[in-house]
């Protein structure tokens, strides 16, 4: 299928590796140019060198952390009020139990997982207003819809998000501008890898028995990829697309027993 967003321009957060290159990969594909970001230069000339290899589209990278201010404005002055999508990503907080976390702890998993895609997609609507289009996608959680005991501080601050998106997405549709979240599961990326050590560090089992035991309690019985999570994540950016307006679409593998 023809996406129909080739020349679009986008900005890919946190998009070195895992869930935030598997949508630089699908949306480079469809002939969309990147803006990635990462904290890690090496991680990132190796995925943007990549993504031009495969893909023959310009991508720019910005070296930064982008739950800060400084590395907000890092990206958005690369993107020089010439974008029509934004793919928001950061990653979650630590797990535990709820007597390990102070407000320090919550006011940092806010910032990173609820703050930070409001700040980013607060600059980016009037630009996409303007052009009468836009497409914004923010990957947050299962947990949003069926929070996770050991995730409180990321159950929290994703759920906030997600009730400014219910809001917001309702306001600029009328635009062309379209904002929606997308929910994975367990995915096979460096985020699962170090849960997976905790659960074996917390009830002492093997790391490779807690994958096991993990992968067991999908329907699918598998760990997504970065590769199917990215194609949903491009088709919501698509021209397709634009009748899907604040919606929390989950890709789980049936994780979370749910008829809607």
């Amino acid at each position: 299928m023809d996406l129909g967003i080739k020349g679009k321009r986008a900005i890919v957060c946190a998009s070195s590796k895992g869930l935030g290159l598997g949508c630089a990969l699908s949306l480079a594909e469809a002939g969309v140019d990147l803006i990635i970001n990462s904290r890690n230069a090496q991680n990132l000339e190796n995925a943007a060198s990549l993504l031009k290899s495969m893909y023959q589209v310009h991508v720019e990278t910005v070296v930064a952390d982008i739950t800060t201010k400084e590395g907000q404005e890092a990206v958005l002055k690369k993107a020089e009020n010439n974008l029509d999508i934004l793919v928001t990503n950061a990653g979650g907080p630590p797990p535990g139990l709820w007597s390990d976390w102070s407000r320090s702890d919550f006011i940092s998993a806010l910032d990173a997982n609820m703050l930070t895609p409001i700040t980013l997609i607060k600059e980016v609507l009037p630009v996409m207003i303007e052009k009468g289009w836009g497409r914004i996608v923010n990957i947050t959680s299962q947990s949003v819809k069926a929070p996770i005991p050991a995730l409180g501080l990321s159950n929290s601050a994703r759920a906030g998000l997600t009730g400014y998106v219910a809001g917001t997405s309702r306001q600029v549709a009328e635009f062309g501008v379209t904002i929606n979240n997308l929910q994975p599961g367990v995915h096979d990326t460096d985020r699962i890898k170090s849960l997976d050590l905790h659960t074996a560090e917390q009830t002492g089992i093997t790391p490779s028995q807690a994958k096991l035991n993990r992968r067991n309690a999908i329907p699918a019985k598998r760990y997504g990829t970065i590769q199917e999570f990215g194609a949903t994540c491009a088709f919501l950016c698509s021209q397709q697309a634009g009748f899907i307006v604040g919606q929390n679409i989950l890709l789980d593998g049936g994780a979370v027993n749910l008829t809607m």
